[in-house]
């Protein structure tokens, strides 16, 4: 029997040093992306943040607000040369765990109507949605709305 080496996964908190890579995923995979300021501010604000790497190279990210019970996932992204082969759905199980030890009771995410794979993953993973932000993203040619949507934690 042959062993089949496995590809070494690991989810660590984002440091200052993978500002830079994952800046570099974000301009890659959104056509209005964040800022390379715009995550280091939420470093020093100590929002949770964190980077999922496939043997050792940083292939996606997320990051959580948490506070007064809830959390909102503000951002989470998986190499585009990666989707689909489920580290989209590691990442949101490792934020959702983050937001619970946390304290969160529910968690809060808005998404575009242009993604329904993530919309997709989103529901799959028990998230419904709740509304609607009208001109919430900007997109060429004006604005698109986010659709809102929660996850409630049910008590253990």
């Amino acid at each position: 029997m042959v062993a089949v080496a496995r590809p070494s996964l690991e989810m660590r908190a984002m440091r200052r040093e993978d500002l830079s890579r994952v800046s570099a995923l974000e301009s890659a995979s959104y056509d209005f992306p964040w800022t390379l300021g715009i995550f280091g501010d939420c470093l020093k604000a100590g929002h949770p943040a964190w980077v999922l790497c496939l043997e050792g190279r940083v292939i996606g990210y997320g990051i959580l607000s948490v506070g007064a019970g809830e959390a909102h996932v503000l951002n989470v992204c998986i190499d585009p040369e990666q989707r689909g082969q489920g580290f989209g759905r590691h990442l949101m199980r490792r934020l959702l765990d983050i937001a619970r030890w946390n304290g969160a009771e529910r968690v809060f995410l808005e998404v575009r109507p242009s993604n329904p794979n993530a919309q997709q993953l989103y529901a799959s993973m028990g998230f419904r949605e709740i509304g609607r932000r009208p001109r919430y993203y900007p997109a060429h040619g004006g604005r698109e709305d986010a659709i809102v949507m929660a996850l409630e934690f049910t008590s253990p």
